[in-house]
């Protein structure tokens, strides 16, 4: 029998985080059936009665929507370990964007192993779709394809590049007709993901960054991506830097820009956002930002890790979803793993806030799921409901590190993350087994990145103009003798 027409049947499943359309909201159920047949949820409810071609015994689980990653970068990201996590330039305001990160730069032999080592952390922690803002490298889509996700490729397209030749000083160095031809390539393959055999892939329109691309490239963008019914993204308020260059350039924050070209909008995912106009670091004369993002419908792809390393952070999510932001968590770099994502988010949140009610972790999971489903226009993921892709993660509610397990989502937001992730599916495909990602060789990749890596480190002289090594950049932790 083909398999996408077999029915699955996870039986009186112990915990279940299932979509109530009346609420509007996801709501805890206990010992349910969960039924579906190829791609698609059949049933959420007690006692489903209907044909089944395979039962799973649901009493020692937790099951949960897949997680939607909305913002991440696997094709570098894993050879950062051991470098990132302490990395910056005081004299940028802590960021490494504009510098430091590009001299460990992961080469085309090493990029297949990178997005599977990513890939692969992705699905064992629970994640199902992602966007993936890798560069338009040679077999992208075989690999999102292997991979078993659903996958939007986001490959960014830019008309100036950074470079810093003082250590302190960020200039742009454009060339629009390079930028345009990027711009084609980058439509040429979301074009060809959307028509991809798999079903499983789509795509994102994405001028890289807010100070890289002119208003006419974000427009012709925006034309590009709705008439092709996509989303679109971009990075924009991700650095102190970048906000004065704005300002410098139009006289407005970076939110008020993309408002004047009419970029804000429902189908716009800003990734990061944090350095709005109210932010402690920007003490800036306008408080309006925030309710201009509210306004517009756009979504904000939050990425605390990254930033939290730089001594950065959002201020403050909850006062993001107060206004009305659609609010969304990414990965950005390692590890990538929206457990410890929302773990920070809300953590941060608190802190900032000074107020332990600033986000409830219901906020965070609906950050991962209904959150950037919304971004993408995707009502049909991020939920366990009747007529919903079978985007499915199975948690060992048994296991050790889940209990006492009072409540399934704290424990795994704020304790066990993916190590209790058991099985996952993607449109009605196992891509996870008893921990386990059947579509990849983790082991192998692991390998291949530490080799690459090696290789990154031995060309940082060669890629900054005091031929410093990677030892000078980015010190071990403790000194080698």
């Amino acid at each position: 029998m083909d398999t996408q027409q077999q029915t699955t049947v996870i039986r009186k499943a112990d915990w279940v985080v299932a979509w109530d359309a009346e609420k509007n909201r996801h709501v805890y159920r206990r010992g349910v059936d969960i039924a579906f047949k190829g791609t698609n949820i059949l049933h959420v409810g007690p006692d489903y009665d209907g044909p089944a071609d395979t039962e799973v015994d649901g009493r020692r689980s937790v099951v949960l929507p897949g997680l939607i990653n909305i913002h991440c970068h696997p094709y570098n990201q894993p050879t950062y370990k051991g470098v990132r996590e302490e990395l910056g330039n005081p004299k940028l305001y802590m960021s490494a964007l504009y510098d430091r990160t590009a001299l460990f730069q992961t080469d085309a032999a090493g990029s297949k192993a990178t997005c599977a080592y990513a890939l692969s952390e992705m699905l064992l922690s629970g994640v199902t779709t992602v966007a993936d803002l890798s560069p338009n490298y040679e077999g992208w889509l075989d690999v999102l394809e292997q991979s078993g996700l659903r996958a939007y490729v986001t490959p960014q397209f830019r008309e100036a590049r950074w470079d810093v030749p003082t250590g302190h000083r960020l200039d742009f160095v454009w060339d629009k007709e390079a930028g345009r031809t990027q711009y084609a390539r980058a439509l040429d393959i979301v074009d060809k993901a959307v028509a991809h055999p798999s079903g499983r892939l789509s795509g994102i329109v994405m001028p890289a960054q807010i100070d890289t691309c002119t208003a006419e490239l974000f427009q012709d963008s925006m034309k590009a991506a709705r008439a092709r019914g996509l989303p679109l993204q971009t990075h924009a308020a991700q650095s102190v830097v970048e906000f004065h260059e704005m300002v410098r350039r139009h006289g407005l924050t970076p939110i008020e820009w993309l408002d004047e070209i009419g970029f804000l909008a429902p189908d716009v995912t800003i990734g990061h956002g944090i350095f709005l106009d109210h932010h402690s670091l920007i003490n800036w004369e306008s408080r309006t930002d925030l309710a201009r993002l509210a306004k517009s419908g756009a979504t904000v792809a939050h990425c605390p890790v990254v930033f939290s390393r730089y001594g950065h952070t959002l201020e403050h999510f909850g006062k993001y979803l107060e206004a009305g932001v659609n609010m969304a968590i990414g990965t950005d770099t390692h590890p990538h793993n929206l457990w410890e994502e929302m773990r920070l988010a809300a953590t941060l949140a608190k802190v900032n806030a000074r107020d332990f009610r600033a986000v409830t972790t219901a906020d965070m999971f609906n950050a991962v799921t209904i959150g950037p489903a919304k971004a993408l226009g995707r009502p049909d993921i991020g939920r366990l409901a009747p007529g919903a892709k079978a985007d499915i993660v199975l948690v060992d509610a048994a296991h050790p590190i889940m209990r006492p397990l009072r409540d399934p989502l704290r424990s795994l937001v704020y304790t066990a993350a993916e190590r209790a992730v058991t099985d996952v599916y993607v449109d009605g495909v196992k891509r996870v087994e008893n921990g386990a990602v059947l579509t990849f060789d983790f082991a192998a990749a692991a390998e291949q990145v530490e080799q690459g890596q090696i290789r990154a480190e031995a060309r940082v002289p060669e890629r900054n103009p005091k031929g410093l090594t990677g030892r000078d950049i980015a010190p071990l932790s403790l000194e080698e003798i």
